[in-house]
């Protein structure tokens, strides 16, 4: 993805895409994938939309319950994370959702700064944040009545699989780690996608000074719409793309993702913008460092013809210490079809319900 300076009112001005979005997103809980809940009904999976604090941000999450779910029984739990870019009301919801139908209590959240979490500048994407976000569902969650602190698992889903390494390193109230179509921000923001930016990495990183730089100096780090319209935050990514721009994007990854986010799951919350200023920490952090300090069991899945599969395939023989570890191929699948794609998400579940019944 080409990394463009864009301040964030260029979203307000894709009215086009927003509108859609909203139009599309008739259900009442603003879940956009398939099969989605639309109503909590006595004896069904339910889905409980909750807000916490985290290091004095508001968090905005959603609880799933499993069906016939009694307070008085201890149930399993697993947190989702989600994608870069991704909100809790698409295939992390998807996911989650799933996980309950078989027998969990899940929660995924928004990430802070992101979504319908608090948090200033919007879209800060820094790794300590999305590392404490983990950290703060795991708190959240097993103060949940019915959850059984012992038998706690985790998912982490493309960038949110990335840092779901990162924080299960240290936090070992996870008893099984999984990660599905793992993304690594760190290497992909500084070294390009499948390296293709190697010699640009000091110029980046300049880039991203004079940012902070932009941000400290107005004194102020609000993004309401006069400072978006001053320039004063400088933002990376793609705030809106025309169906032929999509058409022609060469990688499977961002044409794909264009498409669903975008288009096919579009939401109001879910962008690509990221503050500018963040490559300064995503650039210099890596989902590998010190993954020896993993030490519970190890899923990884991947779809077989994802062009991120790399990131996999590198980070899977590096935890060394894991208890036990598999890695899990979804055949045929690319990276963004494993968010959706009925047969995929189908295998993908299967697998970790067997995994999480293993080890929870």
């Amino acid at each position: 993805m080409n990394h463009i300076k864009l301040s964030l009112i260029a979203i307000f001005m894709t009215t086009g895409i927003i509108s859609s979005a909203q139009t599309k997103s008739k259900n009442p809980f603003g879940l956009v994938y398939e099969d989605a809940i639309t109503e909590n009904v006595k004896g069904k999976v339910n889905i409980h939309p909750v807000t916490y604090k985290l290091n004095g941000i508001d968090i905005a999450a959603n609880v799933y319950t499993p069906a016939n779910y009694d307070t008085s029984k201890k149930y399993a739990a697993v947190a989702v994370a989600h994608p870069n870019g991704g909100i809790k009301e698409q295939t992390a919801g998807l996911y989650a959702q799933r996980l309950a139908e078989a027998g969990y209590i899940t929660i995924t959240s928004d990430a802070a700064y992101q979504g319908a979490s608090g948090g200033e500048p919007r879209h800060t994407d820094k790794p300590f944040f999305r590392e404490e976000d983990i950290h703060g569902m795991a708190d959240f969650i097993s103060r949940y009545p019915g959850v059984d602190v012992n038998r706690l698992g985790v998912l982490g889903i493309c960038g949110g699989g990335g840092y779901t390494l990162k924080a299960a390193q240290s936090d070992k109230r996870f008893k099984a780690v999984a990660t599905l179509s793992m993304f690594n921000s760190g290497e992909v923001r500084r070294n390009g996608f499948q390296n293709a930016q190697l010699n640009s990495i000091q110029e980046r990183l300049k880039q991203a000074s004079d940012a902070r730089t932009r941000e400290k100096a107005s004194g102020n780090t609000s993004t309401s719409a006069q400072e978006e319209a001053g320039g004063k935050i400088p933002f990376s990514g793609v705030a809106s793309i025309t169906d032929e721009e999509i058409a022609k994007t060469p990688t499977d990854l961002y044409r794909e993702g264009y498409e669903y986010y975008y288009r096919t799951h579009a939401h109001p919350n879910s962008t690509f913008l990221y503050t500018t200023s963040s490559l300064m920490d995503l650039m210099t952090w890596d989902a590998t460092d010190q993954i020896e300090l993993i030490d519970q069991p190890l899923l990884m899945m991947a779809g077989s013809k994802a062009d991120t599969k790399y990131m996999t395939d590198e980070a899977f023989p590096k935890a060394i210490n894991a208890k036990s570890k598999e890695l899990f191929l979804i055949e045929g699948a690319t990276h963004i079809q494993t968010y959706w794609k009925p047969e995929y998400v189908a295998q993908a579940v299967n697998k970790l319900v067997n995994f999480y019944k293993a080890n929870l």
